[in-house]
């Protein structure tokens, strides 16, 4: 049940600042592609490159197998799309330009040359590539906006923010057409035009609701130009609605600090590249849900394309490589993010849960403590660092540093609940619960009902057999606040099965199953619940099936044990087996 600490933190501040996700990064084992003598071979061999996400491979057999049949478009076409996800545009506009006229793949290939355009500043050009013959409701709002950007770029910001204006299509384009309408006539001089379509995007906030990240670029954008015109008091009160709809976000914190210290602003976007590029992040961002990370990746590369140094578009694009299971190449985008950006200490910090997913667990330690001594007020860094102490189980170093923590914070407030919780996880591990459970009461006392605190405290007391009735309370409420988190509905069953209720316990966990099927320690206690109430074949299946879905060492062994002798007889009411596992460090974001 552990989870990658490097997509961890990426969860916590993409979401709220002090939010959690799951998806481990590990390294990408690369071998020298080696040449191949068919055409068959080549495609295959490329193929499985791609799949395994080693795309320099998989491009290097393409180049092979097209080599054996130059014409064929659909090697033409995966080689472009390889080289463009990989970062190597430049080299794929040889194939965009053999491709432009295939309607299947025009969206990507003529998407390719308008952004070439863009870079000679041929904006009519540009405007000719980005007419499609067959468009998704996606494709015509990325090229409706690009070609407003391109009008903008050709000098006529009236035309341009026109065209976005006459975009047909669904509701939910609103949002994006009314941010790029005001960011036109904010860098075309139009200041009264910027202001009302800024003002109109920022009070949509229902359409902020679909599009979150959009909505608070937008609230970014407007601030910067109010901040640019004189009017101070007016941006820190777009900006105190931002850090309402989504606190945490440490963009929203960097600029507020340059607008009370008087420092110059940047605009938003500095011209028509910047635009391009930023709709294509909006839409890469609002695509970003899981599931269709190689799609968002190539959006993201355009993005970068037109906007090299863009720091919003490098970290979303490093944490879909940590999503894809590509630790280095995560690190080597978190290297881009230039010093001056405020993302720039976030990135430091995914560097370094990085290293440890990939078990540089020392480079880790060492990366993650020099940011904790520069940025000693920062519960970011503590997080991290213990993160990677509680993955190596040393548990001693995790407590000592939450403790240093507390002392730093002083006076905690409810952001700060979870140093309570990873301190009190620390301390239960070495078995110290009277400093335990103190951490779990003050983490409910900053946040009530926080779901994986309640999970934890409630299942520790079902574990040593005291305050039974309040910890099953506790699972229970937890299990109502997210029914759907398989593993905090395993616990409750855990707590049925430690209790003798086996039944009930096999009721929840069967659920837990269901939401978690992959998970072999889930399928092992099932099994166990199983054999409780006599169902012994449906126990041996389901640890046979914990068994092939690849347990770690220690839950192998009791399996094996199991499946050889099946579990001993119980001699009271209550059960008295351990299980294998305690619930898991993982926060989830604030509601």
């Amino acid at each position: 049940m552990r989870q990658g600490y490097a997509r961890w933190l990426t969860g916590l501040a993409i979401a709220t600042g002090m939010a959690i996700s799951a998806l481990p990064a590990h390294a990408r084992q690369t071998a020298e592609p080696v040449r191949i003598t068919s055409f068959s071979g080549a495609y295959l061999a490329a193929r499985i490159a791609e799949g395994d996400n080693d795309l320099d491979s998989a491009i290097s057999y393409y180049k092979q197998a097209l080599a054996f049949d130059p014409n064929d478009t659909g090697l033409q076409q995966s080689l472009m799309l390889s080289l463009i996800a990989q970062g190597r545009f430049d080299e794929s506009l040889v194939y965009a330009d053999k491709l432009k006229a295939v309607p299947d793949v025009e969206r990507f290939s003529r998407l390719a040359l308008a952004i070439d355009s863009f870079h000679k500043k041929d904006f009519s050009k540009a405007e000719y590539w980005l007419k499609l013959s067959l468009e998704s409701d996606l494709d015509r709002l990325i090229s409706g906006v690009m070609t407003g950007w391109a009008k903008q770029g050709a000098g006529d910001a009236g035309e341009a923010m026109a065209s976005i204006d006459k975009l047909q299509g669904p509701d939910w384009f609103s949002p994006f057409k009314s941010f790029h309408r005001a960011l036109i006539a904010d860098v075309s001089g139009l200041p009264d035009r910027a202001d009302a379509l800024y003002t109109a995007t920022l009070q949509d906030t229902a359409a902020g609701g679909a599009a979150p990240e959009t909505w608070m670029r937008n609230a970014q954008a407007y601030a910067s130009f109010l901040a640019r015109k004189g009017d101070k008091a007016k941006a820190l009160s777009v900006l105190d609605k931002a850090e309402a709809f989504a606190p945490g976000k440490v963009e929203i914190a960097a600029l507020r600090d340059k607008i009370n210290k008087g420092e110059k602003i940047e605009p938003f976007v500095a011209g028509p590249s910047d635009g391009a590029s930023e709709i294509l992040l909006d839409l890469a961002t609002a695509l970003n849900r899981g599931g269709g990370e190689p799609f968002v990746r190539l959006y993201l590369r355009y993005a970068l394309a037109l906007r090299p140094g863009n720091d919003a578009a490098l970290v979303q694009l490093a944490a879909v490589a940590e999503q894809l299971k590509d630790g280095e190449g995560a690190i080597a985008l978190y290297r881009r993010i230039p010093a001056g950006s405020p993302l720039k200490e976030l990135s430091d910090l995914q560097l370094g849960l990085n290293l440890a997913d990939l078990d540089r667990n020392d480079e880790a330690i060492a990366h993650l403590k020099a940011i904790v001594d520069a940025h000693p007020d920062d519960m970011r860094a503590y997080l991290a660092l213990g993160g990677v102490y509680s993955a190596k189980e040393d548990f001693r170093s995790a407590a000592n540093l939450y403790d240093k923590a507390v002392e730093v914070l002083k006076t905690p407030t409810a952001a700060n609940w979870n140093i309570f919780y990873q301190r009190g996880i620390a301390y239960e591990r070495l078995k110290e619960w009277p400093k335990a459970e103190p951490n779990f009461r003050k983490a409910l006392e900053l946040y009530p009902d926080q779901p994986q605190v309640l999970n934890y405290l409630g299942y520790s007391w079902v574990d040593k057999n005291m305050n039974l009735k309040e910890g099953l309370a506790m699972i229970q409420k937890a299990v109502d606040l997210r029914p759907s988190d398989g593993y905090i509905v395993d616990s409750l069953g855990w707590a049925y099965y430690r209790l003798g209720q086996f039944d009930d316990a096999v009721r929840e966990m069967e659920r837990a199953v269901s939401l978690k099927p992959e998970d072999p320690v889930l399928n092992d206690h099932l099994g166990d619940a199983y054999w409780r109430v006599g169902r012994k074949l449906e126990a041996t299946f389901q640890w046979n099936q914990a068994r092939d879905l690849k347990p770690d060492p220690d839950v192998l062994a009791a399996l094996q044990q199991k499946l050889m002798k099946g579990l001993p007889p119980i001699e009271s009411n209550t059960a008295q087996e351990t299980p294998n596992v305690k619930p898991e460090p993982a926060p989830a974001p604030k509601g």
